[in-house]
């Protein structure tokens, strides 16, 4: 089950009051937009977005057994397109939006696209199966510069080097097919102290491979201005990143439209999880969340 994080922050960020309208730009399985639903009741309602199909049909027959059906307007899309979801369903107004940048549990455990590198599973890496481009065709098609530079910038990897020419080099012995596959080769990359730390030293190639496939740094910065012109005056907006990439862009962003007099800062810094959330839930150590509130 996805545990969402930063709950009672994010509620306490947001302030959501009866009969206001909400937006939930990452809805996945729920978590964030079931708690906006219990404050916003009884007529305010809820647009929810997900580039994952399964994810929006599963939550969309699950908020019908709960009732919430007439209340919530889901949308299998990419919240790059923001602006243009809100209007063709019509949701106005917004007074407030939360986009959680994280992937779930469902991706890593359920989904058999390769998300983990605890499990063997088909190269592929797609929140939405419509896209083009997968982490296979990276790994496999990608010269070694392309490989190195994709590790460095979005993964901030070290060994970046090392791992791009070990890619490269098996490959042209056999295709790497599998998450397993790719596992083994950075392995043979690093150095032993490397591979007993407490990170997995899978972890920052994975986190590249699945920004670059999902575009979603590129996402990011498309929807950042787009939030300003959909919030209604005193409209909130929170986001929470899980990498240092993202949280930069967003910070710089929100306080780029401070200066500008559009916006103003809910946190002054962000605010991060709690020890005890952390020791529930391991995957919330790096989580920010930043807010704000359109003047």
């Amino acid at each position: 089950m996805h545990v969402s994080v930063l709950k009672k922050e994010l509620i306490d960020c947001l302030d959501p009051q009866p009969n206001e309208n909400f937006v939930d730009g990452t809805v996945n399985g729920g978590g964030h937009a079931r708690l906006i639903l219990e404050k916003t009741g009884p007529r305010g309602r809820l647009l929810g977005i997900d580039r994952t199909q399964e994810l929006v049909i599963k939550l969309k027959r699950e908020l019908i057994q709960e009732g919430y059906d007439q209340r919530v307007m889901l949308a299998c899309d990419n919240f790059a397109r923001l602006k243009e979801i809100v209007h063709e369903n019509k949701f106005h107004p917004v007074n407030g939006l939360v986009l959680d940048l994280g992937f779930s549990s469902w991706h890593l455990e359920k989904s058999g696209r390769g998300f983990s590198f605890m499990l063997d599973q088909r190269l592929d890496m797609r929140f939405d199966q419509h896209d083009e481009l997968d982490a296979w065709t990276i790994i496999n098609r990608w010269s070694e510069e392309e490989i190195g530079a994709l590790i460095r910038d979005y993964g901030q990897e070290n060994f970046w080097r090392k791992i791009a020419a070990n890619i490269v080099a098996e490959r042209q012995l056999s295709s790497l097919d599998t998450t397993g596959d790719l596992v083994r080769v950075i392995n043979k990359s690093v150095p032993d102290w490397y591979r007993h730390r407490k990170l997995h030293p899978a972890t920052k190639t994975f986190q590249a491979l699945r920004i670059v496939v999902n575009r979603e740094l590129s996402n990011l910065s498309r929807v950042l201005p787009q939030i300003v012109e959909v919030l209604a005056p005193q409209g909130r907006a929170a986001i929470i990143s899980f990498h240092e990439l993202e949280d930069r862009m967003v910070k710089q962003f929100f306080k780029s439209e401070e200066e500008a007099g559009r916006l103003e800062l809910i946190t002054k810094r962000p605010i991060k999880p709690s020890e005890a959330e952390i020791s529930k839930n391991r995957r919330a150590r790096s989580a920010r969340l930043r807010a704000v509130r359109k003047i």
